[in-house]
């Protein structure tokens, strides 16, 4: 009996998976227990780190495979590793020559999206690629960019898809209908398109509605969520909000909600609780609360505020009544803060200083996921730190840095079986402009025991 109860706990003990883009539910939020509750000085203990290519792409962990999606060269490279090892197990490549017309990297945007034998990626050229995730092999390709008349975007393709079921759901952006498309998960064939800017009716008379051609695709990716028994297919798309049946495509509602700013975007997934949809976006946009109506064909306004948050890149977190999450457009002058759900008032917020020290609890922008009880918090310029989830006050339990992270650190922690996975880049002083970034990929053990 010992033996059996000894085992059963070894089998328990094994912490979540993180499949997709933010976690198993989309939401950044882990059920991960028998985390460290602070760490040593000099921060968790790295098990492996791997230079690996450029990109702003997050890993993602099924079982003993973590999948990352990024650049070498003129190549786009899926490469899937052993979690325990950072061991190369195999490795797909496709020719890219995308250029961020803004100057950032030219790498992947969208995290890949593993099932048990799938594994999907959508590069900053909109190629959707199918392959076997247990050798590699490709089972089909898509050029959605081609194929759906599909504008060129601010910074490439960067909304990660969804598998829902049979289906892979993109938020593609094409024209004249076909903002989101599903796909045959099996196949790749497409299954249905939907939305168009019409779907839109309370444009703003200041947006230039007749720009041809209008950009449909944000960075936001597609996320299901039931609410009052029905299954809401949300995408949080560039002129605002919509709601489909994840099906058929069909429209159930739509929210305008954008910025009034032309070089503008929304990045943020939404957030569901309860039967309540928090959306907030930077370029002086703001945030809102919508509340679906029991039938689930419309959403009403409960709050809206300019100034309550403005999440850049990075999804708020939202626990009970409470929402933590990065708010602001530039380094300077964001904070990481809290805000009370059910009307918007903010809690706590960090410092946003014009010169912040090394010693002050500033992180610029950054990235939060939630487990065990905590927050576990990236800023833009690698610091790492461990934060109390609570409304009371801001309390940081822990830092760390590490010599491979400097900035920019923009992609969001991946947390699998008490493993943290961190990515960022740091600067190479004499490098040509190509080569002036080094982007590395960490393992950190954050086990209790």
């Amino acid at each position: 009996m010992a033996i059996v109860l000894s085992l059963v706990m070894i089998a328990d003990s094994r912490g979540d998976d993180w499949p997709a883009f933010l976690g198993p539910h989309g939401s950044g939020i882990s059920a991960e227990t028998g985390l460290l509750a602070e760490w040593p000085a000099a921060g968790p203990a790295v098990l492996w780190k791997k230079r690996v290519g450029e990109g702003y792409a997050a890993p993602a962990v099924l079982g003993d495979r973590l999948v990352f999606f990024h650049r070498e060269g003129d190549e786009e490279v899926v490469e899937c590793l052993a979690v325990k090892t950072g061991t190369t197990l195999w490795r797909h490549t496709d020719p890219t020559d995308f250029l961020d017309p803004y100057g950032y990297n030219g790498g992947p945007r969208a995290a890949p999206v593993l099932t048990t034998d799938r594994c999907v990626t959508f590069g900053a050229e909109g190629r959707l690629t199918c392959l076997d995730l247990a050798t590699g092999k490709l089972h089909w390709q898509r050029e959605t960019g081609r194929e759906f008349a599909v504008p060129p975007a601010f910074f490439g393709a960067g909304a990660t898809p969804l598998i829902d079921g049979d289906q892979v759901i993109v938020m593609v952006g094409g024209h004249p209908r076909s903002g989101v498309v599903a796909f045959d998960l099996a196949t790749g064939k497409t299954r249905w398109q939907s939305i168009g800017f019409d779907d839109f009716p309370d444009a703003p008379l200041r947006i230039q509605r007749d720009r041809p051609p209008e950009k449909l695709a944000s960075y936001a990716s597609p996320a299901v969520a039931t609410i009052h028994g029905q299954r809401h297919l949300l995408c949080f798309m560039r002129p605002g909000l919509v709601s489909l049946d994840p099906a058929t495509g069909r429209k159930r509602f739509a929210f305008w909600f954008r910025s009034p700013l032309h070089d503008s975007v929304n990045a943020a997934q939404p957030v569901v609780t309860g039967s309540r949809i928090f959306l907030s976006a930077a370029y002086d946009t703001g945030a809102a609360m919508l509340e679906v109506a029991p039938d689930g064909g419309s959403a009403t306004v409960v709050w809206q505020d300019e100034l309550a948050m403005q999440n850049h890149w990075s999804t708020t977190i939202g626990r009970d009544d409470v929402l933590y999450g990065f708010s602001g457009r530039h380094e300077q002058g964001s904070d990481f803060r809290c805000v009370r759900a059910r009307d918007g008032t903010v809690v706590w917020r960090t410092p946003a200083r014009e010169s912040p020290t090394p010693r002050e609890p500033f992180y610029g922008r950054g990235s939060a996921i939630f487990a065990d009880g905590r927050l576990i918090v990236l800023g833009e310029r690698g610091t790492l730190a461990l934060v109390e989830a609570t409304p009371e006050r801001f309390r940081e339990i822990s830092r760390a840095t590490f010599p491979e992270l400097d900035h920019p650190c923009w992609t969001a922690p991946v947390l699998a079986d008490r493993r943290l996975f961190i990515t960022g880049c740091r600067a190479v002083a004499g490098a040509s402009r190509r080569d002036r970034e080094e982007y590395h990929l960490i393992c950190l053990d954050l086990a209790a025991e």
